[in-house]
């Protein structure tokens, strides 16, 4: 098998534009989130996703524990609370990056950003070992939309947004 040099794979795979969401989860008082680029529709019927959570982040691990988590699609204002809960704004601990940040539940009980775009809350089904990442295929049990808004989009190693519009040409 050839090995790829992680350093071309990021090159690549910085040409693929992405939604940009938050992934959290809780357990009692305890909130842990964090900004994902894996996330995909897998099903209509029955309703499911997956998303890829790193297996050595706190989210990950609480998610684990919960069974249970909801993902916010960011709006194209967002891209600060992206960085937020990706980790590249500094902070004491992972709590923190909900400090001022509103956020509701559905069904589950994880927080959702109340300023997102859409939303999903989910029973983890099953999670599979993809190495150094979980992948993890949820059940939704409650969506919803907060419209109109643009969607915040990452390419090329940085943030985009939709203009609106504008159709391919």
């Amino acid at each position: 098998m050839t090995e790829i040099d992680p350093q071309i794979m990021r090159d690549t795979l910085r040409l693929w534009a992405s939604g940009v969401s938050v992934v959290t989860t809780a357990r009692g008082a305890e909130r842990s989130g964090m900004t994902v680029s894996a996330f995909a529709s897998l099903s209509l019927e029955p309703p499911q996703i997956l998303v890829c959570l790193a297996k050595d982040a706190r989210t990950a691990q609480l998610l684990r524990d919960t069974g249970v988590f909801a993902v916010s699609f960011l709006n194209e204002r967002q891209a600060g609370l992206s960085d937020r809960f990706a980790g590249r704004v500094p902070l004491d601990t992972i709590e923190e990056r909900f400090n001022g940040v509103e956020v509701f539940s559905a069904v589950t009980g994880a927080p959702i950003l109340a300023d997102s775009i859409a939303w999903l809350d989910c029973r983890v089904l099953t999670q599979h070992d993809g190495s150094s990442h979980w992948i993890v295929i949820g059940e939704v049990l409650a969506t919803g939309q907060h419209l109109p808004a643009r969607p915040l989009l990452y390419f090329d190693r940085d943030y985009r947004s939709v203009a609106a519009g504008q159709a391919p040409s």
